[in-house]
């Protein structure tokens, strides 16, 4: 006699089975996509010290960039610059390269007073000019501890310390000492260059880099792309990557600042106050702001194809969760989110950096006010980060007398994405010359977080890259501006080499023209 299998049995199993079915199916598309993702790094012929056309750190090269350091090229505000220095500073390129000054296909002209315009001629008019761009102005040391003279340019150990060893002399002096290079060997570029050279770029380049802008904009030039500077070479900072990871800033977040004010006519003695003064109805709303962030925007950006290019060089476990964006994606964004350095990249950020109130300890304050500052992600406008504000600071105010007034002071939209598709000559030529330069690097897409001189160039071409060929380790982060700035005599050599091959890849007509060395064995 045969027992009839209960229905709810036979149900129970056939869910198990499809549950399985379902857990087995998404397991092989994991793997699957694990190892079939391919690299998307490009296989080229690593330059070499061996090379004819290497570029050696010997003591001329050594000595110009130590003898630029010690130029006080500082910038204060928009209104207080070392103007003499700057001056000095020019006049001292001038000197250490002549054959730049010198060659009939250079023209070299100031603009915006201080600010250098350099127009090199290219043998093929059929090509597009492209724009290389560095700054001579530095930021203060005022108040910092430093272990080095701050403008000596002095070599300790293999590293030559100062102020603009990293931000931006180095890149500056890169591109004319790469240049003169070329000239000096004879080589006629085969697309014409512009070097533009600003002197305020950390003061927001309205006199430079917005008069150089202005002027090429006037002769209507019609730019293939542009480089100025920008994300690093990462050693050890990109989790699970175990090399080196280059990464080339291809946007621009966005900025606001405004001031949030509130005005009472609840003024009096300290002694009868009421519940609550105007510095804590405002400080409640302060808190309310910090407490509600903007949204995660992770995947709306470029930050998820910077992923995207590191997952085929990662360990086992990123690779099999970034190669899976598609199934981890909320994951790998509610991670980013715990870090303060790559929250940043996936959302708008919110600073609050000024509260002011008060007029005597006995007082009260009729009003109060907080400046607060936003870094704008790629996927949203000033426009909304300004309504954001208006509404949570006001969210619980019970009448208008109570309404916290919200005044821009300044901003800036999030800049555009420009291409790094396989067709971008502009990225991949970049990508290019930094893997000839820096062995097994990954590069990758990022987001740029701070704001460039590039800002004023946006109406010139939509390819611009920001990139600085500088190895930057977790201990060397913070030299950012800050105290004990410095660059290894190694890394500035393989930054003139990188522009070198950055000029000499710009001359091919197309991506798959390989560039070759001659060596010498």
């Amino acid at each position: 006699m045969t027992t009839a299998t209960p229905p709810r049995s036979r149900t129970s199993r056939q869910l198990s089975l499809a549950l399985f079915a379902l857990v087995f199916l998404l397991v092989l598309a994991v793997v699957l996509r694990t190892v079939t993702t391919p690299s998307k790094q490009p296989v080229v012929q690593e330059c070499s010290p061996y090379d004819t056309d290497f570029i050696a750190a010997n003591d001329r090269l050594k000595r110009n960039f130590q003898k630029a350091i010690t130029f006080k090229t500082v910038s204060y505000d928009q209104s207080v610059q070392n103007t003499e220095e700057l001056s000095k500073f020019v006049d001292f390129l001038r000197e250490v390269f002549p054959t730049v000054h010198s060659s009939p296909l250079v023209k070299n002209e100031v603009i915006g007073n201080y600010s250098l315009l350099y127009t090199v001629a290219g043998s093929n008019d059929k090509l597009k000019p492209y724009i290389l761009a560095a700054h001579m102005d530095v930021v203060p040391v005022d108040g910092q501890a430093w272990n080095y003279p701050t403008f000596e340019g002095l070599e300790e150990d293999g590293f030559i310390y100062g102020r603009g060893t990293i931000d931006d002399k180095h890149c500056l002096m890169g591109i004319m000492e790469a240049l003169e290079f070329r000239l000096q060997r004879g080589e006629n570029p085969k697309r014409p260059l512009y070097i533009a050279l600003g002197h305020d770029e950390e003061v927001s380049g309205f006199e430079g880099a917005l008069s150089i802008a202005q002027t090429l904009a006037a002769r209507d030039v019609d730019i293939e792309f542009m480089l100025d500077e920008g994300m690093t070479v990462l050693d050890g900072v990109v989790p699970m990557v175990p090399k080196k990871t280059a990464l080339i800033g291809v946007v621009e977040k966005g900025y606001l600042t405004v001031r949030a004010v509130l005005n009472t006519s609840n003024t009096g003695h300290s002694s009868m106050p009421p519940k609550h003064t105007c510095i804590g109805k405002l400080a409640m709303a302060i808190a309310r702001l910090e407490a509600n962030p903007f949204p995660n925007m992770f995947g709306k950006g470029p930050e998820r194809s910077m992923f995207d290019h590191l997952a085929p060089e990662m360990t086992l476990l990123g690779r099999v969760v970034m190669s899976n964006l598609w199934l981890f994606s909320p994951i790998v964004s509610w991670v980013l989110s715990w870090k303060q350095n790559t929250n940043a990249v996936i959302r708008t950020t919110t600073a609050v950096t000024k509260f002011e109130s008060g007029i005597k300890e006995n007082v009260i304050p009729s009003s109060a006010s907080a400046t607060i500052n936003h870094r704008i992600h790629p996927a949203q406008t000033v426009q909304q980060v300004y309504d954001y504000d208006n509404h949570i600071l006001n969210e619980v105010m019970v009448n208008d007398e109570e309404k916290i007034q919200v005044e821009m002071l300044n901003f800036l939209e999030p800049s555009h994405i420009s291409p790094y598709d396989d067709d971008s000559f502009g990225y991949q030529t970049v990508v290019k010359s930094i893997r000839q330069v820096f062995p097994d690097v990954v590069v990758a897409p990022g987001v740029m977080i701070g704001n460039t001189d590039t800002r004023h160039y946006w109406n010139l071409t939509k390819n611009i890259y920001r990139f600085s060929p500088t190895i930057m380790k977790p201990t060397d982060l913070p030299r950012f501006h800050g105290v004990n700035e410095r660059i290894s005599i190694h890394n500035y050599e393989q930054v003139v080499n990188f522009f070198y091959h950055l000029m000499l890849n710009t001359d091919q007509e197309k991506l798959d023209l390989p560039h070759s060395h001659s060596a010498e064995l």
